[in-house]
């Protein structure tokens, strides 16, 4: 498994490197093969620290954020929140888990524009999927929304929970 980190506006040593790729590799090597990717992002907040940490193998992409006064601490309960997940979603997971890793990664620019108070641009590849593994990336990625080229028809969808738990499709149309 290949691993980045990324400290911001803080300094971290080379054992928190060393710890965090053996714990990774040590729990998270049974569901990914060595082409998967983790990213893992330390910022402090309030005497706190938060780690974000990202995973992604095949299509999919795993998602835990965690805040502790420690970051091995933190490192720790992310790891677990993301095999938590994976659990929870192993049915339907299925062969997907084991996929070749994405191609080209995600990447993420902050804009700044005078009209509109856009704080983040995301870019990111869009693959053909159903609907129902469109649902399954939101829930692991824990977003209320998910924006995705739907296998069947090939036009660009964007899948929501509702407020009553239920899931919506937004499909647009030309006419």
């Amino acid at each position: 498994m290949k691993l980045n980190i990324i400290a911001k506006r803080m300094q971290i040593n080379s054992g928190f490197t060393e710890n965090a790729e053996k714990k990774l590799s040590q729990k998270l090597s049974k569901f990914f093969e060595e082409e998967a990717d983790a990213k893992i992002t330390l910022r402090e907040q309030r005497d706190q620290i938060v780690l974000e940490l990202t995973v992604r193998a095949g299509s999919m992409i795993y998602r835990a954020e965690h805040t502790a006064a420690d970051k091995n601490d933190a490192l720790d309960a992310a790891i677990d929140k993301i095999i938590r997940k994976i659990r929870k979603n192993k049915t339907r997971l299925g062969k997907r888990i084991r996929e070749v890793a994405l191609a080209e990664p995600f990447t993420d620019t902050i804009e700044d524009q005078s009209d509109y108070q856009v704080i983040r641009h995301k870019t990111f590849r869009l693959n053909p999927m159903t609907l129902e593994e469109a649902i399954l990336q939101m829930n692991m990625l824990g977003h209320s929304f998910f924006l995705f080229m739907n296998a069947e028809n090939g036009n660009i969808n964007v899948v929501y929970c509702r407020d009553d738990g239920n899931y919506a499709v937004l499909e647009p149309t030309t006419d």
